[in-house]
């Protein structure tokens, strides 16, 4: 839930992207007595990693010659949480204005928030699910055709039909066959692109007749009452312009995700290239207690890495932290001067 704008303290930042870099801000800000706002139009932190490749293997990492995405988020929340950061998760930001001595954001549905500096840590931009090119796609979405699970008792005694052959539609076609009335899964090729101990459940589901699998198909329509937004059944075919009908009270359609600027791009900021240009030294961007890190700025020399983002996030925790206190620049400390947060009170 988003807390009113009200309820921020006049120190607090607001940090636009909950990725790795998003998330290690909260600890650099966290380190000079700036409480954090993370802000992400996806339903959980973690950005790409969390997204797309949560079992993907990250090698730049210092201390870690392997470690999973999955896994590296987990140690960036658990190292954030001292510093009890406060989410606000599936809530794109629209708009931002900068005042004298505050930022105001705008989110999708309206809101309004002000802090005293703003990090946009949004890597490649804002994520968004890849739809399928279907006639009336929108008036269902919502309804009965959802591109995410938001919660899972939705679907309890319903007749499912899950498109894709990924991780998520693996996963959720076994999960859902625990409480679903039936599960369809559809996918365009014989063979499947999630992890193989996942594709032997859902092998191991379809022979029990907990999943019909039915492949190599791709959808073609669906049918249903526009106007209300509920399906009967999904149409299906091959390449080769065979055609199935299934019945469906729900449709799951797990496309990818398409990464977009969004409405950053309409905030009268410099771009090169698609990305932020920022100041090297501080990270502010062309618009005045607006800083920017990781993925998303460009300036010379910069490189495209988890790491120099989080060298990123530490630099513009100084900048901040000296624009809040008229100039003057923190103490510079190691953190094991500072202790261990978890056991300093806040």
């Amino acid at each position: 839930m988003v807390a009113s704008s009200s309820s921020f303290s006049s120190g607090d930042i607001a940090i636009i992207g909950a990725g790795p870099v998003g998330l290690f801000s909260v600890f650099a800000c966290g380190q000079l007595g700036m409480a954090c706002h993370l802000f992400d139009s996806l339903q959980e932190a973690g950005g790409q990693c969390a997204a797309l490749y949560p079992e993907k293997p990250i090698y730049d990492i210092p201390a870690y010659p392997s470690i999973e995405a999955s896994v590296l988020i987990a140690q960036l929340k658990e190292q954030a949480s001292p510093y009890a950061p406060h989410y606000h998760l599936g809530c794109q930001i629209a708009g931002l204005e900068v005042g004298s001595d505050v930022v105001t954001l705008r989110d999708h549905t309206g809101e309004t928030f002000t802090f005293k500096a703003v990090v946009i840590a949004a890597g490649g931009g804002a994520f968004v699910p890849n739809k399928p090119p279907i006639e009336h796609i929108e008036a269902y979405e919502g309804k009965s055709v959802f591109y995410s699970v938001q919660d899972v008792r939705r679907f309890q005694g319903r007749r499912v039909v899950i498109i894709g052959g990924g991780d998520s539609a693996l996963d959720w076609a076994c999960a859902l066959a625990e409480t679903a009335r039936h599960v369809t899964l559809v996918h365009r090729r014989d063979k499947f692109r999630a992890v193989p101990e996942t594709v032997r459940m859902v092998h191991e589901k379809a022979q029990q007749g907990q999943i019909d699998v039915v492949t190599p198909y791709v959808l073609e329509s669906v049918d249903g009452d526009v106007a209300q937004g509920t399906l009967r059944a999904v149409g299906l075919k091959t390449l080769k312009g065979e055609k199935k009908r299934v019945d469906a009270d729900d449709m799951l359609a797990f496309f990818g995700l398409a990464s977009q600027l969004g409405p950053i791009s309409g905030w009268r900021l410099q771009f090169d290239n698609h990305r932020l240009c920022v100041n090297a030294t501080t990270l502010e961007t062309s618009l005045s207690r607006v800083f920017a890190v990781g993925d998303i700025v460009t300036y010379p020399h910069k490189l495209k890495l988890i790491l120099c983002g989080f060298s990123e996030a530490a630099m513009a925790a100084q900048s901040i932290y000296a624009l809040l206190h008229d100039g003057k620049k923190p103490r510079f400390q190691y953190s094991t001067a500072k202790g261990d947060p978890a056991q300093t009170p806040r």
